[in-house]
């Protein structure tokens, strides 16, 4: 199995981390995106758009696009399922997983932009008003999921899914980019990042 990717790329972790959960290994392959490697074309027949990660099997067959290819590593590699079989749990994982995808990563990535890769590109100072912007945009999120983690461990209920595969690299940097004092005005969410983020899993894939 190969992942072409970037160890520090959210995307990539995701996969990465899946991987650690079921116990497998995968040969990462690195596309180096500040050599423009992603928009190559030897790159751009695995992922079309010419993002990362993209992902090949043994026996040759391709995906891209880390939520598809989280669900395939899921549903194909023995180990503990990250998919709850419960109808009500596995809505939970889903509904939380679009919760990431459409509220809570874009609001989080203008602030990880400005405070961490902006720098790191020589982008100039700091938007502070595009900072203040996803900041409300993260604190309507938490507020919604604080209830639920207040309640039960993870996302989907009792057990760790790919609901928190998902969240867990835009967590990570957010609270690197000084989300941490946000994030502790909320119990259940700062409870639950304390708990997923000590797993070896993780912790493996960060180098932490």
């Amino acid at each position: 199995m190969k992942v072409y990717g970037h160890p520090m790329s959210t995307a990539t972790r995701m996969v990465l981390t899946t991987l650690a959960e079921k116990g497998q290994e995968a040969e990462l392959v690195l596309i180096d995106l500040a050599k423009g490697e992603h928009k190559q074309p030897a790159h751009v027949e695995r992922q079309p758009f010419g993002v990362i990660p993209a992902f090949e099997d043994d026996d040759g067959f391709r995906v891209y696009e880390s939520r598809a290819i989280i669900r395939y590593l899921d549903r194909k590699l023995p180990g503990a399922a990250l998919t709850p079989s419960d109808a009500r749990a596995f809505a939970a994982m889903e509904q939380f997983i679009s919760v990431e995808h459409s509220y809570f990563t874009p609001a989080a990535m203008k602030v990880i932009w400005e405070r961490l890769f902006k720098p790191f590109f020589g982008g100039g100072a700091a938007d502070e008003a595009r900072i203040d912007e996803g900041m409300k945009g993260v604190e309507r999120v938490l507020g919604l999921v604080d209830p639920v983690l207040s309640k039960q461990p993870y996302l989907a209920g009792d057990g760790f899914s790919l609901a928190e595969v998902c969240w867990m690299p835009y967590m990570d940097f957010f609270v690197a980019a000084g989300g941490g004092t946000l994030l502790g005005q909320y119990k259940g969410v700062a409870s639950w990042w304390e708990r997923v983020s000590a797993r070896p899993s993780w912790k493996k894939v960060t180098g932490a």
